[in-house]
């Protein structure tokens, strides 16, 4: 098991900031009135920036020391050197959430110096809490779980998503999705990054692909799957790192043969 020095971030304080988060998501749900673009089609909402300075201050609070980084407040240099490094995505699935298409999470995550420690992901709407610390297991409210069993990829179900980067990246991953059609099962699009990742760990879903991903996307969500027994690596293979530009997670039973497809289609 790993530990902090100082005050220890303690699995009450962790979920206590997603719970109150998700919280305040429900309660705001239908009446987001500041949609912001920051893109095409890349909103933010003034939900995001309320629970993202909520959870900042929480933090803060307790953990001066600590950095705090989201989507809001990036800064790559204090990811990659900070001793101690709080990943939040405060409402991960923003465009859903403003239509009201019921697929959204708040997501938080401590890492040092690029190691995850923490990853905790609550879907409010189902009252689902993904929790896990590194080297302790990952648990779905409070019980145990296990990435799935599945070792044949036509029999695996995955998901994807699709970047708000419109032009060459978008249109690499309608290649890669093409060239997969034929040798999977089933493939999925919920919109939610984070709660993807959640369900690769909780086995209902075999695996996962995505580029142009964000670390606050993927940090809790990629040790969730670790300690679920799955697998989770950049489209080279490489060892994960919140901080790699895309991602594969699987059960680990098919993780080879999905890098090989996803590989040959370039």
């Amino acid at each position: 098991m790993w530990a902090v020095a100082g005050d220890t971030p303690d699995r009450d304080f962790v979920v206590a900031l997603c719970r109150d988060a998700g919280r305040m998501m429900v309660d705001r749900l239908g009446s987001v009135h500041d949609v912001t673009r920051k893109g095409e089609v890349d909103l933010v909402t003034e939900v995001d920036l309320v629970l993202g300075e909520r959870i900042t201050e929480q933090i803060n609070s307790r953990f001066p020391e600590h950095s705090v980084l989201s989507e809001e407040r990036w800064d790559g240099e204090t990811a990659t050197l900070a001793d101690y490094v709080w990943l939040v995505d405060p409402l991960d699935g923003t465009t859903n959430y403003v239509h009201g298409y019921p697929a959204f999470c708040v997501s938080v995550a401590l890492a040092q110096r690029g190691d995850v420690l923490i990853g905790c992901v609550f879907d409010p709407l189902h009252d689902e809490l993904f929790y896990a610390e590194k080297g302790g297991g990952a648990t779905l409210n409070g019980s145990r779980i296990w990435a799935s069993d599945e070792n044949r990829l036509i029999s695996s179900l995955l998901s994807t998503g699709f970047p708000y980067v419109r032009g060459s990246v978008a249109e690499q991953n309608v290649a890669l999705l093409r060239k997969l059609l034929p040798t999977i099962q089933g493939v999925r699009r919920s919109g939610s990054l984070a709660l993807d990742l959640a369900y690769v760990a909780a086995a209902r879903l075999d695996g996962h692909w995505e580029l142009n991903v964000k670390p606050w996307d993927t940090a809790a969500g990629g040790l969730l799957i670790k300690e679920a027994g799955g697998d989770i690596s950049n489209m080279r293979g490489e060892a994960w790192s919140p901080f790699k530009e895309d991602v594969v997670a699987t059960n680990g039973k098919i993780h080879q043969e999905l890098l090989g497809i996803l590989q040959s289609a370039g």
